[in-house]
Order: structure tokens, then C-alpha cells, then sequence
């Protein structure tokens, strides 16, 4: 297994290495690089995109999460004994990882990236709002499905399939929301992340081998998958760890509302993904009702 045979003597060049990306942004404000992480992974996600005729999304989540965890290794150097009240939320946390990354990549494959994630983003959403019972938090609810039916309205060029993954997606994402909380109480650092990586890389290898066979390791797909881990997940986790040192949560996620904004201007420039304004609509609705239910929410 390549977790077990990292060499200990080049670590420290490497974790220099790469500990350096987020540094290069350290002395930028927090909200700079938040902003800068919602940038990398959007960005990256339209990269992933433009691989899957060579590896299929399979492969390319493959790609993604197995190249991430040997970074997220050499970065963190976790001890493979973890405690025992660890060890199931680490399972668990690398499962949510591994099924979120092939439900959203497959819905990227039929539906815009914008709208993909839009979709996906009602899962943190879900989160936020959950037990509450006040008008307002209805209202944003209320917003947020009027921004879903734009989108599941907007014509026949949008795949009821693709919405439906996005939205399993977005399930997944809320269980990594809930799980981030154990996650963080149960292991230290960025060691329990680097494991949680490593068994989502195991989950998903399977399926991506089976799809794209030794397409995987060709040296140029090789180096473009590390492309894709590095932006969509060593720099922006680095990057928000960061950041939540010095702004207030709420901060934080009124500006991850931006999330589906974003997306949808790198789908429009990095893969040229056009969307009819009723979509843009959709899109605001949601990215509205994010910032706001996180921003009003209660303390």
C-alpha cells in the first residue's frame, strides 16, 4: 500500500514543499483566502470535467481523492494507531468523502457545473436550517426551492438524472458536514483527514480501474489528476483551516455561499458551459438563501 511505504527521510522537503502553496496567500486577509479556496476547487472541478473522456468520472474521482491522500500523508505523517473512538467516525468520514466525489462527478457529467453545484449546495444548506423553526429560516427555505424549480424547469437540456446525483451529492455533503465536527474532536491536526483521505481512496480505486483501466497511469493523466487533488483539495482545505483561525464561522459561511456563483462563471470560462438567465436566477436564489440563513442564523 502506498501510505505504508512513504519514505521518512524526504517528508520534511515535501511537506515544505507543499505547505508552502497556502503560505504564499498567509499574509493575504482570511476573506482572501476563502474567496481563493472557493476559486481552486470550482476551478478544479472544471478541470476534472475536461478529463473524463480519458478516464471517465470514475477515474477521475479516483485520481482525485488517492493522488489527495498521499499529499494529505506527506503533509501530516499520520500515525497509522489511532485510537479506538477514532477509527469508526474516520471510516465513516472517508465513505461520505468517497460516495459525495462519484455522485457529484457523474451529475457533472450530465448537468453544468454551475447547476451541479448549486444543487449540491442545498445539503449544507439542509444543515443550517435543520430544527429551526422560525419564519425567516422558512424563507430562505422557501427561496432555496424556488431556486430548484427554476432549475429542474429551464428547459429539456438539463438531466433529471444529472439533478438527482447532485442532490445525493449534496446528501453526502451534509453527512461530511456533521461528521467534520467528530472528526476534528477525536483526532489532532490534519491527521484524521489524512486518514479519512486514504480510505476514501481505497473505496472509490475499484471503480475507477474498472472504468479506465491503466488509462490511470499514464504520466500525463497522472500529472493532471495531481493537478486536479492539489486545487480542489490540498490547497482549499489548507487554505479554509487557515482562514477559520481568524474569522467567526458565520463569516465563513456566508462567503461559502458564493460556492454556486462560482462555479458557474468557471464552467462559463474554463469549459464554456453557457446558462439561460432563469438558471442565473436559480442560481442567486440559492446563493441568497445560504448567505442568509447562515447569516441570520442563531447563535
Amino acid at each position: 500500500m502506498v501510505v505504508a511505504q512513504v519514505d521518512r527521510s524526504p517528508v520534511p522537503r515535501w511537506s515544505a514543499v507543499l505547505s508552502g502553496v497556502p503560505r504564499m496567500v498567509g499574509a493575504a486577509p482570511p476573506t482572501v483566502q476563502v474567496l481563493a479556496a472557493i476559486v481552486s476547487v470550482q476551478v478544479g472541478a472544471a478541470l476534472a470535467k475536461q478529463l473524463f473522456a480519458t478516464t471517465g468520472t470514475a477515474g477521475t474521482v479516483t485520481l482525485r481523492l488517492v493522488l489527495a491522500a498521499v499529499v494529505l500523508v506527506a503533509l501530516w505523517r499520520p500515525s497509522l494507531r489511532a485510537n479506538r473512538r477514532a477509527i469508526p467516525v474516520i471510516v465513516a468520514y472517508g465513505v461520505v468523502l468517497g460516495v459525495m466525489n462519484l455522485c457529484f462527478y457523474a451529475a457533472l457529467d450530465r448537468i453544468p457545473l454551475g447547476i451541479a453545484v448549486t444543487v449540491e449546495f442545498l445539503g449544507p444548506l439542509a444543515v443550517a436550517l435543520a430544527g429551526s423553526r422560525r419564519w425567516l429560516d422558512g424563507l430562505w427555505a422557501l427561496l432555496a426551492a424556488s431556486g430548484v424549480v427554476l432549475l429542474a424547469n429551464t428547459g429539456g437540456d438539463v438531466s433529471v438524472v444529472g439533478l438527482l446525483l447532485a442532490l445525493a451529492a449534496g446528501a453526502c455533503w451534509a453527512g461530511y458536514i456533521l461528521l467534520s465536527a467528530a472528526l476534528g474532536s477525536r483526532t489532532t491536526d490534519g491527521s484524521g483527514l489524512a486518514l479519512a483521505a486514504v480510505v476514501s481512496g481505497l473505496l472509490v480505486a475499484p471503480f475507477g480501474f474498472a472504468g479506465a483501466g491503466t488509462a490511470l497511469l499514464a504520466p500525463g493523466v497522472l500529472l493532471a489528476g495531481l493537478g486536479v487533488a492539489l486545487m480542489s483539495s490540498v490547497i482549499p482545505y489548507s487554505l479554509e483551516l487557515k482562514a477559520l483561525r481568524s474569522i467567526p464561522p458565520r463569516v465563513f459561511g456566508v462567503l461559502m455561499s458564493l460556492e454556486p456563483a462560482v462555479a458557474a462563471v468557471a464552467g462559463l470560462l474554463v469549459l464554456g458551459e453557457q446558462l439561460r438567465p432563469p438558471q442565473w436566477i436559480a442560481i442567486v436564489c440559492v446563493v441568497a438563501a445560504s448567505a442568509g440563513a447562515t447569516r441570520y442564523a442563531r447563535q
